[in-house]
């Protein structure tokens, strides 16, 4: 059996034995409008319940926005500037840079009159360059170190172990992380 919503929108198929002659509440699951359904082919004694319609609110027409005038920005003149920025005194106030008069081509900065550092990490490089050279010459010259002065074999021995361990730990940490 076939029956169709109130709404006309949807169709559904039923079991023939699913309604009975004194008929049957059923719901449409596209709207949610409930009626009861009798047998088609029978005439229906009562008229269908249906659940009031909801009544969708009609747009209400947009009223059109005042616009209001829009506000005039105020611009600003530009100063216009004193100095020019690529003049030897705006350099050297700014910057630091000062050209010399007897040839202009010639820029003298703050770096090359002042104090010229070598740096954090310039300095760190050397510090494990000349730690690695130094450990590197007494490896090398253990044998012969022992043999003049045998009460530093315990010293060296001590060193060479600590520098094992730590390059121990730090290729266990690169290798685990």
């Amino acid at each position: 059996m076939i029956i169709t919503c109130n709404c006309g929108e949807k169709k559904f198929t039923l079991p023939d034995n699913s309604i009975p002659a004194n008929g049957r509440m059923v719901q449409c699951g596209f709207c949610g409008l409930k009626w009861k359904q009798f047998p088609v082919g029978e005439v229906e004694k009562t008229q269908s319940i249906t659940r009031p319609k909801k009544e969708v609110p009609r747009p209400q027409p947009v009223q059109q926005k005042i616009q209001k005038p829009k506000k005039v920005k105020k611009t600003a003149t530009k100063k216009v500037r004193e100095i020019s920025l690529y003049s030897p005194e705006y350099l050297a106030k700014k910057h630091g840079i000062k050209i010399s008069d007897a040839n202009p081509e010639k820029i003298i900065s703050k770096q090359e009159k002042g104090k010229v550092s070598f740096g954090f990490y310039s300095s760190l490089i050397v510090f494990i360059f000349f730690t690695i050279a130094l450990s590197r010459i007494l490896y090398f010259s253990q044998g012969f170190i022992i043999s003049n002065i045998p009460a530093s074999e315990y010293y060296l021995n001590y060193f060479f172990e600590s520098i094992r361990n730590i390059f121990e730990i730090w290729k266990n940490l690169v290798t685990n992380y």
